[in-house]
């Protein structure tokens, strides 16, 4: 953790966090960001050098769709949501993630030798 509170993206959960992000509304790229950002308090930034290529790796994989579309403020931007695919991949990388971090926490809280 950085002094100003916010933490680094573990690497493998930045699609997950994308996949959450789009599954509720689709979203623009700065739309993904904005919201990953203000769930977390800020404490999650994620850097457009990763987003972007992030979503399009996603699209090639089948688990988004885009489309262009018009945001309130009248500029275009490409608009992604999930695909079935991406929803089942959401899920998969979800209880992986779970499982981990539950491990994880396992060590944290046991007893020191």
């Amino acid at each position: 953790m950085g002094d100003d509170g916010r933490v680094d993206l573990l690497p493998g959960t930045l699609e997950m966090l994308i996949l959450k992000a789009v599954h509720g509304a689709p979203l623009h790229g700065f739309g993904v960001a904005r919201w990953i950002e203000g769930v977390t308090g800020d404490r999650l930034s994620v850097e457009e050098g990763a987003l972007y290529p992030a979503l399009h790796r996603m699209e090639k994989r089948g688990w988004l769709v885009s489309e262009w579309q018009r945001t309130e403020h009248g500029r275009r931007a490409r608009v992604y949501r999930p695909t079935a695919d991406g929803s089942a991949e959401l899920q998969r990388q979800v209880a992986r993630w779970e499982g981990s971090s539950w491990a994880v926490r396992q060590v944290l809280e046991a007893e020191g030798r």
